[in-house]
């Protein structure tokens, strides 16, 4: 006897309408937005993608250029919107659209706010980012996918990237 849930268990238990998808166009989050993708098809969800300017990042470079960290937001912003057009091109062989949102902020924070703003039903982000598993910063901070999970009251997906993890 088989006892997994089948999709249609799934739909009548879960009203998944909107999946936010928090990406720092890793490989890792590609990942989670195929599989998000997937999901939004069998439940028929939209899908939102979000990508999260790191304020502290912003601060260094501001500072490092001698300006205010206000000045870079917009072109930041626009660069930021091009590479989610570019990650869309490379990871979405879907037809329905996808709705694309820029926040600056820490990004577990404000991946957190935009998913409670937004009603979203559940949460997919990559294992791990861009930085790959910074073993020290993970031990005493935590990996932002650690985070959001613990912030918010919606199902959280962490993809993990194919291969990876089994060191």
């Amino acid at each position: 006897m088989n006892c997994a849930p089948t999709i249609q268990t799934w739909r009548r238990v879960m009203h998944v309408q909107a999946i936010l998808v928090a990406t720092d166009f890793s490989d890792c989050a590609g990942a989670a937005f195929q599989m998000a993708r997937e999901l939004s098809r069998k439940f028929g969800a939209k899908i939102i993608l979000l990508h999260v300017i790191d304020l502290r990042l912003l601060e260094r470079l501001a500072e490092h250029l001698q300006v205010q960290p206000e000045s870079l937001i917009p072109e930041m912003r626009e660069k930021a919107q091009q590479r989610l057009g570019d990650f869309l091109n490379r990871w979405d062989s879907g037809a329905d659209p996808v709705e694309s949102l820029v926040a600056v902020g820490t990004p577990f924070q404000e991946i957190a706010v935009v998913a409670r703003d937004l009603a979203a039903d559940l949460v997919a982000l990559g294992g791990y980012g861009r930085h790959g598993r910074g073993p020290i910063e993970e031990v005493f901070f935590g990996s932002t996918a650690e985070k959001v999970v613990r912030l918010l009251p919606c199902p959280v997906l962490c993809v993990p990237l194919a291969g990876k993890g089994k060191e």
